[in-house]
């Protein structure tokens, strides 16, 4: 079936599959766990109750998402030795300890606390549960940190040195590894687009119950507070996007050429291309649409600054600049659509109007998932962008992949499709029936499904399953077994 396919584009293609279906999850609990944080510690300063029950109706959503990304991101560790064996073996001195990092602190650390969040709020003090709620919250956060660390690396190589066998070892200090040139902008970029997807997704969730009922306080709530985060954070996000285009540009031009559409050098100005149709074999850019000049102005805040284009770069050492060209666009464009939404929001405030304009809460609903579209395009240009470089500058892809066999990549690539698509789809088909359900006063939250301890030798029931009646009897009833708990 797959004999006559690439083998190695299959693996490519596979990895792009499941790392850009699994940052779908982080890139909202990442966000949540924090909006999380807030909610609970807003109901603990202003004691008002409905910041609980918000705070109770996220939680629900927030255990799926968590569940689902730890779930998904499992087998790309797998990937790794059997799809590309030779980068694992070339780069596991320097990457294996970022990624065993990653697991020692933000992983053990998140599971450590999660099972205090979503089942302690009624069994432990309410500072104590607030600080599980923190812990979970900074363990997000912190295996950002360490997975942007290993990708910034891959981008931005230092601190290392050659083995006689072709391996990459830490070289004298680890920091310099750590904190490579594009980390710091990276991780500043990636958390803010985790907040702002967050917020999209809980000012859209916000936006469908105003459209049926203006009046839900709950409701009310959570849309000003994700409008309030719009209209703050995006400028910031703009100004946090642009940073990091000038150190990509220090450190690889040829992505910002590809970004860019410039094929061809402007040693007087460059303009910024808003269209075109980028023609990788003629190395032009067809039907081009730009602004004179204004590319030279973003990226070296002079007009008549020379840019270099593609025609500087060898041909196979340029990235596919179609691919590049146009998500680079929709990360963009969502970017300005998210500020609109923002200022609109600001606009309705200012007037007293934020609960009844209509229009606003349908573009906050249809803005919903831009978010999610912003990152995995944002992800696209970064990672295509440094192509054909697995490190950059210094190991090929091509040369980073095992022996493969088309076939067998090809099935198993298709074996996650279908998993993939089948369990996680149903995941997000049940997130989608709890945001349907409207936030209400005396939420719930999390629910166990287990009363008491599980037994698996005899049926002899404690005294917390049976409490105060006769020890050698279970339970009759549900009522009475739920008094045990």
């Amino acid at each position: 079936m797959f004999d006559g396919f690439d083998a190695l584009l299959l693996a490519r293609i596979q990895f792009a599959f499941t790392v850009s279906f699994h940052f779908i999850f982080p890139a909202l609990s990442i966000g949540l766990a924090s909006y999380l944080m807030v909610l609970e510690g807003l109901w603990l300063k202003t004691g008002k109750q409905l910041y609980l029950d918000l705070f109770k109706y996220w939680l629900k959503i927030f255990a799926i998402t968590f569940a689902m990304g730890v779930v998904s991101g499992i087998v790309m560790s797998y990937q790794f030795g059997t799809n590309w064996a030779v980068f694992s073996d070339k780069a596991g001195p320097v990457i294996g300890p970022l990624m065993a990092y990653e697991v020692l602190t933000a992983f053990f650390l998140e599971a450590g606390f999660l099972g205090v969040m979503l089942f302690g709020m009624n069994r432990v003090g309410k500072g104590l549960h607030f600080a599980a709620t923190f812990m979970v919250a900074f363990g997000t956060f912190v295996s950002a940190f360490w997975i942007l660390s290993v990708n910034s690396w891959m981008q931005t190589p230092v601190g290392f040195e050659m083995g006689a066998n072709g391996q990459f070892l830490p070289g004298e200090s680890w920091w310099d590894i750590v904190f490579s040139p594009s980390f710091p902008y990276r991780l500043v970029h990636t958390v803010l687009a985790a907040y702002l997807t967050t917020a999209f997704v809980v000012g859209g969730v916000g936006a469908w119950h105003l459209l049926k009922d203006r009046t839900n306080a709950h409701a009310r709530k959570m849309f000003s507070m994700a409008m309030w985060m719009a209209a703050l954070v995006v400028p910031i996000q703009i100004f946090a996007g642009d940073m990091h285009g000038l150190n990509t540009l220090e450190h690889q031009p040829p992505k910002v050429m590809a970004m860019e559409g410039h094929f061809e050098s402007h040693p007087d100005g460059a303009p910024l291309y808003l269209f075109g149709i980028p023609d990788q074999d003629a190395q032009e850019l067809r039907y081009a649409i730009g602004i004179p000049k204004l590319s030279s102005l973003i990226l070296k805040h002079d007009p008549d600054a020379p840019l270099d284009g593609l025609d500087t770069v060898p041909r196979d050492e340029q990235p596919p600049v179609a691919v590049v060209f146009w998500t680079f666009r929709i990360m963009v464009g969502l970017g300005f659509a998210m500020l609109g939404v923002g200022l609109w929001s600001l606009l309705a405030r200012m007037r007293g109007k934020l609960y009844d304009w209509k229009w606003l809460h349908r573009a906050a609903l249809l803005m919903g998932p831009s978010g999610f579209i912003a990152v995995i395009a944002g992800w696209v240009t970064t990672e295509v962008g440094r192509q054909p470089w697995v490190i950059y500058g210094l190991l090929r892809t091509a040369d980073a992949a095992s022996p493969l066999d088309a076939p067998a990549v090809g099935a198993s690539l298709l074996a996650f499709v279908i998993v993939y698509f089948t369990v996680f789809g149903v995941g997000v088909w049940y997130i989608l029936r709890l945001m349907k359900a409207p936030p209400h006063a005396g939420e719930k939250g999390v629910k166990r499904t287990e009363k008491g301890p599980v037994r698996t030798a005899g049926i002899t029931p404690g005294p917390t399953q049976n409490p105060g009646h006769n020890p050698d009897t279970l339970p009759s009833n549900h009522e009475e077994a739920d008094d045990g708990r």
